[in-house]
């Protein structure tokens, strides 16, 4: 039975997913009619490190990643560890985070969501959002 208006279950293919940022923001979160939580998989190419730092004091939104293929490195305030296959990292609301990779690209998945809140998707993981990256 459906809920909310949404099929019972959703199957998709990452690379078949709609995506931002010149095709590496793949809008999974979207895609897949996720609506309790942030998710989305992130294409890096090697030797990148262009995933912007932030954190998420003024959301309050805590993140957990993990590599799906590859690997690299996450910055959490200073301090650097392995994003790799075989880990999941989480970083709390307020506390920095920079992604980079090395001599490999990594597939990285990103979930997040809000302690004892709402989750309000933000509009680059809304289907049809024009790509911010976009020419023109």
């Amino acid at each position: 039975m459906a809920q909310n208006g949404l099929a019972p279950y959703t199957v998709k293919k990452i690379d078949e997913m709609e995506a931002s940022f010149l095709g590496s923001f793949k809008r999974a979160r979207a895609e897949l009619g996720v609506t309790s939580f942030g998710m989305a998989v992130i294409d890096l190419p090697a030797n990148n490190d262009l995933y912007p730092e932030h954190d998420h004091g003024e959301d309050g939104q805590e993140e957990v990643y993990m590599a799906l293929s590859g690997e690299g490195e996450i910055d959490i305030e200073g301090e650097r560890f392995p994003v790799t296959t075989d880990s999941m990292i989480r970083v709390g609301p307020g506390v920095k985070r920079k992604v980079t990779t090395g001599d490999q690209p990594m597939r990285m998945l990103v979930l997040g969501g809000i302690p004892g809140g709402l989750y309000e998707p933000g509009p680059n993981s809304v289907l049809g959002t024009p790509d911010p990256m976009a020419a023109g």
